[in-house]
């Protein structure tokens, strides 16, 4: 163990029932060194870094921080020792300001009371320390999730961490908002923090990583660095197979319009006009992408088009049929499958098995219900078929979905939303937050989809999936489609450039 040593793991290990989660893992992490834990979702990355922070007590290993075995599984152990933790889901108050979250449980007080101002005051000298700009006024819904994130990690620094968890910390961020945390990590490398930072993005590991340590269902496979490897290799480490980067989608052939908006106006939560003026044609056949930096009315477009938005003007139809505001049952019969944005929000039940919600829309149909008997054989059968076509890592179809990993958990939304011979797929955000070979899959199965003669509508803030997989890239900008413009030989500049309102 080194001078500058501020983690040490040893042979760690720790086992849920059927699964193994950490198996003999060993890491070190010193002072100012960004360590990546690189692995597909549900290789143990997110309980190795919980053991740290005391929220698992692992069966077996030593964690030792600046030369201190530490206690195992408690949480309060590892803040008094320096460790910070920024977690992949959001753990703000969001009608609360930045000051009020971030002082959350500890605020200042002036005699009797608490003091804001003394609070605001801790947040602009954390900001001006780290080179994290906020407004400590700022109310937390009111942001966007970047910032959200800034605050999370603001609310981590606070403590006098010197070693900083983050837990898949890009996975909900923009392209731009991911360049600017990208940085902001470099920068607090440079201040001494101690920085494990997980991710399955590649491009970020190449980016940022001193070291990167790759784990493979439980174990760790290997140690690299950016300078000693590259994107395919760390791919093939992580995976334990050789990955195709480059998909080979093939020639469309598209057919009748299946999807027609016509000058659609919809509200945001905020009643503003989030989708203003709104038009586009999809064709059976055919993907086509909808590109644009997040909070141009994609959301909001989506949710209209599965009856879970009111529209304000404008219309819609669906095989030439006029559905506009009908309900999300009526839609979803015309043949219109939803992949939705917030999987743990919109589409997935956390209380339910696999199997349950493998049928959430179909449960009260043949063969999975006769009348008012469910036919549990029938559901548990087709959970099996589905668990091992769509790859989902799971010991069996009555495991709770909250206890999948978040690429287990898309397969299986993945699975309900492609078998069921749907005439539109919706699929928003399709490989938000999931790891490469699970994008792969996922980009696979909407590429059968097309095959089929399924028209596809791909909602995504990532422009290389919306490059990869569309036949035509409808740009949204200010709630309105800018342009269309054909796949083949795109210039990728000039949809950037389009996606930040320029005219052309």
């Amino acid at each position: 163990m080194t001078n500058n040593s501020l983690l040490k793991m040893e042979n760690i290990s720790k086992s849920f029932p059927g699964v193994k989660a950490n198996e003999n893992i060993s890491i070190e992490v010193n002072k100012g060194e960004i360590v990546a834990l690189l692995g597909e979702n549900g290789a143990g990355k997110s309980t190795l870094v919980k053991t740290v922070f005391g929220l698992i007590k692992p069966d077996s290993g030593t964690i030792t921080i600046k030369g201190e075995v530490m206690e195992p599984g408690d949480t309060a152990v590892a803040i008094r020792h320096g460790v910070g933790m920024v977690h992949q889901h959001f753990q703000l108050v969001p009608v609360m300001t930045v000051a009020e979250n971030i002082m959350l449980g500890d605020e200042p007080h002036r005699g009797a009371f608490i003091s804001y101002a003394k609070a605001k005051q801790v947040v602009r000298d954390l900001s001006e320390k780290f080179g994290l700009e906020i407004d400590p006024d700022a109310v937390v819904e009111d942001l966007p999730v970047g910032l959200q994130q800034r605050v999370e990690i603001l609310k981590a620094l606070r403590k006098n961490v010197d070693l900083l968890i983050l837990d898949e910390p890009t996975a909900v961020l923009t392209p731009q908002e991911i360049d600017e945390l990208l940085e902001v990590i470099k920068n607090l490398a440079k201040q001494g923090v101690g920085i494990i930072f997980i991710t399955h993005k590649l491009r970020e590991v190449i980016a940022v990583a001193d070291r990167v340590v790759v784990l493979r269902n439980g174990k760790m496979v290997g140690t690299t660095s950016p300078k000693e490897s590259n994107e395919l290799q760390l791919a093939q480490l992580m995976i334990g197979r050789e990955v195709i980067f480059q998909l080979n989608k093939g020639v469309a052939n598209p057919g009748d319009v299946v999807l027609e908006v016509n000058d659609l106006q919809v509200r945001d939560d905020r009643k503003l006009m989030a989708v203003d003026g709104l038009n586009l044609t999809l064709r059976a056949g055919e993907i086509l992408g909808v590109a644009g930096v997040e909070g141009n009315g994609q959301r909001e477009l989506v949710e209209a088009l599965c009856g879970m938005r009111p529209t304000v003007q404008g219309s819609f139809k669906i095989l030439g049929i006029d559905v506009t505001g009908n309900s999300p049952r009526s839609i979803h019969s015309q043949g219109v499958s939803h992949v939705p944005e917030d999987r743990e929000k919109d589409g997935l039940i956390s209380s339910l098995s696999i199997e349950e919600n493998l049928v959430l829309d179909q449960y009260k149909s043949e063969p999975f219900a006769k009348g008012w008997i469910r036919n549990l054989g029938a559901i548990s059968d087709y959970a099996t078929e589905m668990i091992k076509k769509f790859d989902i890592r799971t010991p069996s179809g009555k495991t709770p979905i909250s206890s999948l990993s978040g690429g287990n958990k898309q397969k299986v939304v993945i699975a309900r939303e492609l078998t069921q011979d749907a005439k539109i797929v919706i699929a928003a955000q399709p490989t938000r937050g999931i790891d490469i070979g699970s994008i792969e899959f996922i980009h696979n199965q909407l590429l059968a989809e097309r095959s089929t003669g399924t028209a596809v509508l791909l909602v995504s803030s990532e422009l290389d999936e919306i490059l990869a997989l569309s036949d035509r890239i409808a740009i949204i900008y200010r709630g309105k489609i800018v342009a269309t413009l054909d796949s083949t030989n795109v210039d990728r500049t000039k949809i950037g450039r389009l996606m930040a309102g320029a005219s052309s």
